[in-house]
């Protein structure tokens, strides 16, 4: 797949590295805090300076809703406080929000919260049709919690909810994405063009091109994607 076709999500921990990432390639900002606990709500600040650079530099910005590290189970006063990160981060110009909400279905194992899902969706739909066109939504990889049949029914539900992607290593944190081609593919063919599924997790600028190809996706994550200088 031609360089120029492959669009590289940038995973960022606050502005530091933007600047370089851009300028190395990256076309789409995901903007967290605290990378330590796999990423938290950004301040308002922070998302301000970003989506001023970075929109004057062609690329977007995603923002991270999530109010702490850990699980992925959430309170009501927690849910609160991700409608609020979510109504900033989207106020202050950002093109989209990435989360993800699970709870424990009745035997016991991890399931979409889709109340959570729901309320939150509601701020982005309601943003979009003030701007007049869609807000971007990523599902982050909470998704990789759930086990691999239930993963397939989130496809659906998440499509259906209007998500615009799903980013997901396709296996266990901290193996080798290599491992995972085939459960990704199957993820992609489940997918069938209704949610894009965005692979991260071990994919850097020294692979991104061959993980693509053998995925024919459009679209990598990662915290190396592109060489910083």
């Amino acid at each position: 797949m031609p360089t120029h076709t492959l669009l590289r999500e940038f995973s960022a921990e606050n502005f530091t590295d933007i600047p370089a990432a851009i300028a190395a390639g990256a076309r789409r900002i995901e903007l967290c805090d605290n990378m330590a606990v796999g990423g938290s709500s950004p301040s308002a600040g922070v998302i301000e300076g970003t989506v001023a650079y970075a929109h004057a530099h062609g690329a977007r910005v995603m923002a991270m809703v999530r109010p702490r590290g850990g699980d992925f189970e959430y309170g009501d006063a927690e849910l609160a406080m991700m409608e609020t990160d979510a109504r900033i981060a989207l106020a202050f110009g950002t093109d989209g929000i990435v989360f993800g909400c699970l709870t424990r279905a009745e035997d016991g194992a991890l399931d979409l919260d889709r109340v959570a899902l729901e309320r939150l969706m509601a701020i982005a739909h309601e943003v979009g049709e003030e701007r007049g066109e869609a807000v971007d939504v990523t599902f982050h990889m909470a998704f990789d919690e759930l086990d691999e049949q239930r993963q397939l029914a989130a496809i659906d539900t998440l499509a259906e909810l209007g998500f615009s992607r799903i980013l997901t290593h396709g296996g266990a944190a901290g193996t080798p994405i290599e491992d995972h081609l085939d459960r990704l593919r199957a993820l992609i063919e489940h997918a069938a063009g209704r949610i894009i599924i965005l692979p991260g997790g071990g994919i850097s600028y020294a692979n991104a091109e061959t993980v693509a190809e053998a995925l024919g996706v459009h679209e990598v994550h990662g915290t190396k994607i592109v060489k910083l200088v």
